[in-house]
């Protein structure tokens, strides 16, 4: 592995970093704060430094081999101050500075100022890059794909709907831009580009990128205690929030293996290192309750960064993809240098923020089975926003009844309502083989006051949490009996 040197594309040239000649910057310096610190790149904004306000939006492009063969740019939007700089090596920085100036405004620049979709303009570069991000990814795109990719960019003075106009305007079918005059220079830069692992160590810190599964296996055995990121939306925040230094950090977003997806004619294996947003667009049609989740999964530029083994692997009782994945009896494959082992991703996780994971293991897949004719899962995610919001309470819900209306198989999963996600096991063994009735349900409502001891935080007091958990199994059996009901309990 080469030592202490990353490149990526910025201004139409390569920038080489050396952390041991630049000591101003640290491996987990963010890009935010890397671009904060260049004269040029002024546009890009601070505004909460966790992810949730999109001032900070940058795009980073990837040349990337299509399904024919092709070597194509890939543009993706990111919130800079979730990314650690050695995450950017091999690709390619864009910023609002490079997508055009005062002189030569591009077409999603040039609908914000015919739309007046500025003010103060302090979050216009961040929605600036945002709809750059949609002007190359969609041609015409719906009311929905534009809400979504702009779900990550808080404005306080302008409002919504002319920023809304500047998206339709720029996104037109013809999204030929300078970005793809240059393409085909962009991508003989890139391929320059040594796509090797690399070591960075420095006075205080060691971070790790390899490139390939038996690299990290091997580092991972050296350094049991380091920190494991893949896109670092959960541990960046102990650095731009919490001032927190990290001695040591293995960061797997190169690894081509944890991004593999396999789909089969009994379900589909998710790499750990897949994009939540790549599941996202991968499950609609197939796993729906999983779409369902993921579409209130942060934004767009946290779930392009977000990964499935990061979430799994934080075992935060409030995490939202668990109660879903659970309720599909998917399982998390494990792997070390003895091989791989699979467990269910229900005894995956054993108490707050702890799980199976030996410490020389990865998590390397999750296999997400069909299910079968006659079940039904359904995932709910109760919070303050509907969108960019934490979950007060979420639930992955698993149904079979046999032909006399009789429950044969419940999983009644929640998260928010202990230290880890949990099934209501006392709620579930009351409605294991009675008639799927409200009276039955309502009975069984009452169960879950049984199965949990929920606390009181900022997003809600401990009745209320019980009251949400009661409320979404009532939701459940009206969309599974089909009837309308007349009031929650």
């Amino acid at each position: 592995m080469k030592n202490n040197t990353i490149a990526f594309v910025l201004d139409d040239k390569i920038v080489n970093i050396d952390f041991t000649k630049d000591t101003q910057l640290k491996p987990t310096t963010t890009v935010l704060q890397y671009l904060r610190e260049l004269p040029t790149h002024k546009g890009t904004k601070e505004g909460c430094a966790e992810g949730d306000c999109g001032a900070c939006s940058v795009v980073l492009a990837e040349a990337v081999k299509g399904e024919d063969g092709q070597v194509k740019m890939q543009y993706k939007a990111y919130d800079s101050c979730l990314v650690f700089l050695p995450m950017i090596h091999g690709k390619q920085l864009i910023t609002v500075e490079n997508v055009g100036t005062s002189s030569n405004l591009h077409q999603v620049q040039a609908a914000m100022i015919n739309t007046d979709g500025s003010q103060c303009g302090y979050c216009t570069p961040g929605f600036i890059m945002s709809l750059f991000s949609l002007h190359k990814n969609f041609s015409n795109p719906t009311r929905e794909e534009v809400e979504d990719a702009l779900t990550g960019n808080l404005c306080r003075c302008t409002g919504y709907r002319s920023i809304l106009e500047a998206a339709y305007l720029s996104c037109s079918p013809d999204a030929n831009d300078h970005f793809t005059a240059k393409e085909a220079d962009t991508i003989a830069l890139l391929q320059t580009i040594n796509e090797e692992g690399f070591a960075i160590t420095t006075n205080q810190q060691q971070y790790f990128q390899p490139n390939n599964l038996a690299e990290a296996l091997a580092i991972k055995i050296k350094y049991p205690d380091a920190y494991l990121i893949t896109g670092a939306t959960d541990i960046g925040l102990l650095v731009t929030k919490r001032k927190m230094l990290l001695p040591t950090v293995i960061d797997l977003s190169a690894i081509k293996e944890l991004k593999e997806t396999t789909v089969t004619t009994s379900g589909v294996t998710f790499g750990a290192g897949v994009s939540l947003e790549y599941i996202k667009q991968k499950s609609e049609k197939r796993f729906a309750a999983l779409y369902d989740m993921l579409v209130v999964f942060g934004s767009k530029q946290i779930r392009n960064l977000a990964s499935l083994g990061g979430n799994l692997g934080s075992a935060s009782p409030i995490g939202d993809t668990p109660p879903v994945l659970m309720a599909y009896n998917a399982t998390i494959c494990l792997v070390s240098e003895q091989g791989e082992r699979e467990l269910p991703i229900k005894e995956f996780i054993t108490g707050y923020r702890q799980t199976k994971l030996q410490p020389n293991e990865l998590i390397k897949s999750v296999f997400v089975p069909d299910i079968a004719e006659g079940v039904v899962v359904k995932a709910y995610k109760i919070s303050k926003r509907k969108d960019l919001d934490i979950s007060t309470v979420s639930a992955g819900f698993r149904l079979l009844l046999n032909e006399a209306n009789e429950v044969v198989e419940i999983d009644l999963i929640y998260g928010g309502m202990a230290a880890m996600t949990k099934s209501a096991a006392n709620a579930e063994q009351f409605l294991l083989g009675k008639t799927w009735s409200r009276e039955n349900v309502t009975a069984a409502m009452q169960q879950i006051d049984l199965d949990f001891t929920p606390i009181s935080d900022a997003r809600s007091g401990a009745a209320g949490r019980r009251v949400m958990a009661r409320n979404l199994l009532l939701k459940f059996w009206v969309e599974t009996a089909g009837v309308e009901v007349g009031g929650l309990i």
